[in-house]
């Protein structure tokens, strides 16, 4: 039966179109966001004008990206989307150190440093000491455990934003741990910042009485042959955003502490454990 579009079958009559040879999961997405995307211009009752404001949104949006600048992923971002897609792909079993947006700023080949190393490069900040354990389930260190870590520095930028300022790999490293699962560096207490906020994701949070800002937090990628790999940071228990990161990142599991120190080394210490899910879970 041929099925011409109306407004009530609208669903039915764009998802018949679809081929028969159409990849089985390609046909459930696809007819799942049309049915979707039909059922919210339907319940708003979009208007034309609304309609033409958000292609106008969305080709701005497209223009804006580059190699270096993903405006679509700092949408998904700020819409939570991000973080759904990453609840939904990292289910772990209670006990194991949950997971959060990867973020933009991570950069591959950073250098293998030993422990205690600092990597912080440009001598800004408050001086901090990072350190903990990689454990399994039951509680027993991971050897040979690679602790990826960044942040950014004292003026909250990535080295990547500042290529003419700071030095190469400022507040990266890489650390792996021996027998005990120990991992320990010096870094800096990081600060909060604002995402990029001069495109058109920028003026959406601003129409929507909404900031740009992330609260201060250190980012980690932790990886072990036959656990499921780790991607999340630690956030600094004082920031006043934790209640309002823009891109929905903190879990009260993630909140660090940051102890200040007298007379040591390093104004501040934050001791965190990971604790790693294998990969058969």
């Amino acid at each position: 039966m041929t099925r011409y579009f109306n407004e009530e079958g609208s669903v039915e009559a764009v998802n018949a179109r679809m081929g028969e040879g159409t990849d089985p999961r390609l046909a459930e997405v696809m007819s799942c966001l049309v049915k979707h995307l039909h059922a919210f211009a339907k319940e708003i009752q979009l208007t034309q004008k609304e309609w033409e404001v958000g292609i106008d949104f969305l080709t701005k949006t497209g223009r804006i990206c580059s190699g270096e600048r993903q405006e679509f992923i700092l949408l998904s971002d700020t819409l939570g989307f991000s973080m759904l897609v990453d609840a939904i792909n990292n289910r772990r079993p209670a006990g194991s150190t949950e997971n959060t947006v990867f973020g933009p700023f991570h950069v591959v080949g950073a250098p293998v440093l030993a422990m205690g190393d600092c990597i912080s490069l440009d001598g800004k900040g408050e001086s901090c000491l990072f350190e903990g354990k990689v454990l399994d389930l039951e509680g027993r260190p991971i050897e040979g455990a690679r602790v990826d870590v960044w942040s950014d520095n004292a003026d909250g930028f990535y080295d990547v934003q500042q290529p003419d300022i700071q030095p190469k790999w400022n507040n990266r490293g890489i650390f792996v741990t021996g027998p005990d699962g120990c991992y320990s560096f010096v870094g800096i207490k990081p600060v909060s910042y604002p995402i990029p906020d001069d495109g058109p994701v920028g003026q959406m949070l601003g129409n929507l009485g909404r900031h740009p800002y992330r609260p201060a937090h250190m980012h980690y990628m932790v990886t072990a042959d036959g656990y499921q790999k780790l991607v999340t940071h630690t956030f600094v228990g004082d920031d006043p955003y934790l209640q309002s990161d823009t891109v929905f990142g903190v879990k009260t599991t993630l909140v660090a502490p940051y102890e200040r120190l007298n007379e040591a080394e390093t104004l501040w210490r934050s001791p965190f454990d990971f604790v790693l899910c294998p990969v058969s879970r």
